[in-house]
């Protein structure tokens, strides 16, 4: 379904846009998607609208058969740091994890109902795994999920097509980052 409307109360949810993830997806749509959500996010804080930014910071323990794709060698001090180009502010709000889920063991939901939030306005990497793993739990949790669908990117374009086509659409809306910052500009 498309965009209808902005809640009052929405957030803006960026996940994974991190040095070490963006940088293993130096790709064009990587590079749209870091492109699209910082300006997402700067039109979210110009209307007072919360901003949370998510980074992963490892995976969830006891999981100790899972192999990391790094072959063994340690990750570079900087992997979890957030991109420079989302412009961090102090306004914003950090949130990090170990799972898919940008929901799951990490006080989001605390945060997101203390704000007085409604709807997620989603964007990041990677489509099918973060993105739509904390769509997923956004719905679950009840709010109005909102999907930006050229603000993330996944490496699979196939597994990226089947979540914006087959899987979003039972979620929550979708946009495009210009139609929602048309519509953030439009009801403020």
């Amino acid at each position: 379904m498309t965009l209808t409307t902005i809640d009052p109360t929405s957030a803006l949810v960026v996940i994974d846009l991190q040095k070490g993830i963006v940088s293993a997806h130096a790709d064009r749509p990587a590079a749209a998607a870091v492109e699209r959500a910082t300006r997402l996010a700067a039109e979210f804080r110009r209307h007072d609208l919360p901003v949370v930014l998510v980074n992963v910071t490892g995976r969830a323990p006891g999981r100790t058969e899972a192999v990391r794709s790094t072959g063994g060698t340690a990750l570079p001090s900087d992997w979890a740091d957030l991109v420079d180009e989302l412009d961090v502010q102090p306004t914003d709000h950090l949130i990090s994890k170990r799972r898919r889920s940008a929901f799951h063991d990490t006080g989001l939901d605390t945060l997101l109902r203390d704000l007085g939030v409604t709807q997620t306005v989603l964007a990041g990497i990677s489509t099918s795994s973060g993105v739509e793993s904390t769509a997923r739990s956004a719905s679950d949790h009840g709010y109005h999920v909102v999907l930006v669908t050229d603000a993330m990117s996944d490496p699979d374009a196939e597994s990226h097509r089947h979540s914006v086509e087959r899987v979003f659409p039972k979620l929550g809306e979708t946009a495009t980052t210009a139609e929602v910052i048309d519509m953030v500009g439009a009801t403020r």
